[in-house]
């Protein structure tokens, strides 16, 4: 008897588990579809993202979703699947309307650099002057070590509009679509949808020779921007996700 009391709470705790993830989940769309910019953005986009995905034959809706900017190149791509036995499908690429700085990671509040490394979507914010916005959280673990301790910098966003003081801006229309895309992705489950910003995209020669003169004699950022490359051949060889870690100096280490 108190074998099968204890197996019918098991069951009873997994299902009020679920069901309050169920929950919140719902509470979640229902607040980005009822606040801000965002309330005539899912009957707008939702249906264009459908047809988008059944003609390159994607499943819809996707539930994960992956990210990867390249600073140079100005692009920004949209890599989805449906699920953990599936490799990652290309599902768009964006062009980045603005961002500012330079090559090399964001180190330091006020330098206006868009940062570089590997970091996740932590916020959905509608209430915002650039239409839209996905926060990052940067800092992430390496920038806590490697950036100012006292200011690193922080609020860094990809949104609409077509400014940049550190943010990666690739106007209304298309951060629409991101919007859309990254919380159903969260909907179904994805708590941290992956972001990777590249200083280039190291497959075309032009980037890559343009990295080569912007960081001649600095041995620290080329160390850098070699890190970030083990990332992007991974994914180019696997279409997975490598594992990231983090060393006690900051430096990204790529499970190969």
């Amino acid at each position: 008897m108190k074998g099968n009391f204890i197996k019918i709470t098991i069951i009873f705790l997994f299902a009020f588990t679920a069901i309050n993830n169920s929950i919140a989940q719902v509470n979640f769309i229902n607040l980005q579809t009822a606040s801000g910019n965002s309330s005539d953005v899912y009957s707008a986009v939702e249906d264009s993202l459908k047809k988008q995905f059944e003609e390159k034959k994607l499943q819809w809706p996707p539930n994960d979703l992956y990210i990867r900017s390249f600073k140079y190149d100005r692009l920004l791509e949209v890599w989805v699947k449906t699920d953990d036995k599936e490799t990652f499908k290309l599902f768009k690429t964006y062009k980045v309307c603005m961002q500012s700085g330079s090559m090399g990671p964001k180190r330091f509040e006020g330098d206006y650099q868009v940062p570089e490394g590997f970091y996740y979507i932590n916020e959905f914010k509608t209430n915002t002057n650039y239409h839209l916005a996905l926060g990052l959280n940067y800092p992430n673990a390496s920038d806590k070590i490697l950036s100012d301790s006292l200011h690193p910098g922080n609020n860094i966003y990809i949104h609409g509009d077509c400014v940049s003081t550190g943010c990666i801006a690739i106007s209304d229309a298309p951060i629409e679509e991101l919007y859309v895309l990254t919380s159903q992705a969260k909907l179904n489950g994805q708590d941290f949808i992956p972001v990777h910003l590249f200083p280039v995209k190291y497959s075309i020669r032009r980037s890559l020779d343009y990295l080569a003169r912007t960081t001649k004699g600095n041995q620290s950022l080329q160390k850098f921007a070699i890190s970030l490359k083990d990332a992007y051949d991974y994914f180019e060889v696997n279409k997975k996700l490598p594992v990231i870690t983090i060393n006690k100096n900051g430096q990204y280490i790529i499970d190969r």
